[in-house]
């Protein structure tokens, strides 16, 4: 079998509108993601709860998505458009309704795991579908959209849940967008049509335990590294359980990759990683890990900066920080249609300049005196470069790969996307907290000191995008694209 990626057929009304309820119902999954933050403050009065076991609604969400988006490679090619969105949105749909009438902290937290579950399936489901039904010369154009949702709903979580719970109860969060669920789960039911056969994929039952123990380990042990490196120097417990928890992933997901390369010559993968044999996916997605870190890095360290150094609240952080995401989605279809036309090198390479550049502008001005505006244009102009990379990655290694792999190139896609987010968020927090207390033991004040922290954090993201300057030169549009 080839990997060579063959043209679909042309898009007609009936795809179009297949793929807008997809684009429309993953935005909403997607905006669940991020609205939990700021409503940490008000579960750990109704809930009587710590804040370390409230933010654990935030991280399960995290974990759950890791563990089973490597699944959906196989779930999607076993199962149709129409039974695959059902099954996505009614796990989504459900998650809400338990997370609105939840009378206490374990059932809102199992009814995180619940929408998670729904969110890990949407993603892929939505990137595998363009695939199938998109002409090779149209795809940026869609995947631009893509990458509008994936950028404008982290962005507005935030800011949406701030606004609800200044007027009603954390309920209402998930109160708001049950009905507009349902209603989604609803057409899906009625109007969704099956645009791709399912194809015979036998279920490895080894390969489930592995996916789980290794990106699941390894994104909880990441997720551990800020409590483990904070002002404090962590507790030897919380040491403990981060070097077991990424030990044990590490070993799994190594046991899993090899597995996965012996059932993949046997087509019986849960992953197949057969799309890594393309040189210029495996490029694509190279990029894409660094992007990701450097995304997920800055939209953690930012906000703690805004408040610890320059002393603004919560709602003002996440209001400074809504600008960027909505510069990446009005930018994304602008993206997408350049790319059509252009291909992917004309965006990447300047877009990795101007994000390498942000970032080291930040590593050497971000101080206790730096002004809102100028922190305000930082974030848009890396915003801005990151929507001039997101969309033409996408494109191009899902582009790069057969009709056969669609599937479970979306979803080793989704898989990076959350786990470089780990590795984003873990490194930028460990390193802002080890140069902070390595500051603070030195003498300097707090703000200096982590100030100090932030730009050292930066320091390491510019650094890693040098890799993405030089990378940008190598991805190439896939032949098929050429019109």
């Amino acid at each position: 079998m080839t990997l060579t990626a063959q043209a679909p057929a042309g898009i007609d009304a009936r795809s179009s509108r297949v793929i807008w309820l997809l684009l429309g119902a993953t935005f909403v999954v997607i905006l669940n993601e991020t609205i939990m933050g700021v409503a940490i403050p008000h579960l750990v009065v109704d809930l009587h709860v710590s804040v370390e076991l409230a933010q654990w609604l935030t991280t399960v969400f995290m974990l759950t998505m890791a563990v089973v988006i490597p699944v959906t490679g196989w779930l999607l090619q076993r199962l149709e458009t129409r039974p695959a969105f059902i099954l996505a949105m009614s796990f989504f749909s459900a998650g809400t309704l338990l997370a609105a009438v939840a009378p206490g902290f374990t059932v809102l937290l199992i009814a995180r795991v619940t929408q998670a579950c729904g969110t890990a399936i949407m993603m892929p489901l939505l990137m595998t579908t363009i695939m199938e039904l998109v002409p090779p010369h149209e795809r940026g154009r869609l995947m631009g959209r893509v990458s509008t949702v994936i950028s404008v709903a982290p962005a507005i979580g935030p800011t949406i849940s701030g606004l609800v719970l200044n007027y009603l109860s954390w309920r209402w969060m998930f109160l708001i967008v049950l009905p507009i669920a349902v209603a989604m789960l609803v057409i899906g039911i009625l109007s969704v049509e099956n645009v791709s056969p399912p194809e015979p994929a036998p279920l490895d039952a080894l390969s489930i335990p592995l996916a789980a123990l290794g990106f699941g380990g390894l994104v909880f042990g990441l997720a551990q590294i800020g409590g483990a490196t904070d002002a404090s120097g962590g507790s030897s417990a919380d040491v403990w359980v981060m070097a077991v928890a990424l030990a044990v992933g590490a070993v799994s997901l190594v046991l899993f990759v090899l597995r996965q390369r012996r059932l993949g010559r046997h087509e019986r993968a849960l992953l197949d990683l057969r799309p890594f044999a393309v040189r210029n996916f495996t490029v694509s997605v190279a990029l894409m890990v660094v992007m990701m870190v450097a995304f997920f890095g800055t939209i953690i360290v930012l906000p703690i900066y805004m408040q610890t150094v320059l002393g603004f609240d919560s709602l003002l952080s996440g209001l400074l920080l809504l600008p960027g995401g909505l510069v990446m989605g009005l930018f994304a279809p602008l993206v997408g249609r350049i790319y059509d036309r252009r291909g992917p090198a004309v965006l990447l390479v300047p877009g990795a300049v101007i994000v390498s550049l942000d970032l080291w502008f930040l590593a050497l001005f971000a101080t206790e005196h730096t002004s809102v505006w100028v922190v305000l244009a930082a974030h848009i102009v890396l915003s801005f470069g990151l929507s001039l990379m997101f969309t033409p990655l996408f494109t191009a290694a899902l582009g790069s790969v057969t009709k056969h792999f669609y599937s479970h190139a979306s979803a080793i896609v989704g898989t990076v996307q959350q786990v470089a987010g780990a590795i984003g968020t873990a490194v930028f927090v460990a390193v802002l907290a080890a140069v902070t207390l390595s500051a603070a033991n030195g003498g300097a004040a707090a703000q200096p000191a982590q100030a100090a922290g932030v730009r050292a954090a930066f320091l390491i993201g510019a650094i890693v995008s040098l890799g993405a300057v030089a990378g940008a030169f190598f991805v190439r549009r896939p032949a098929e694209e050429v019109s």
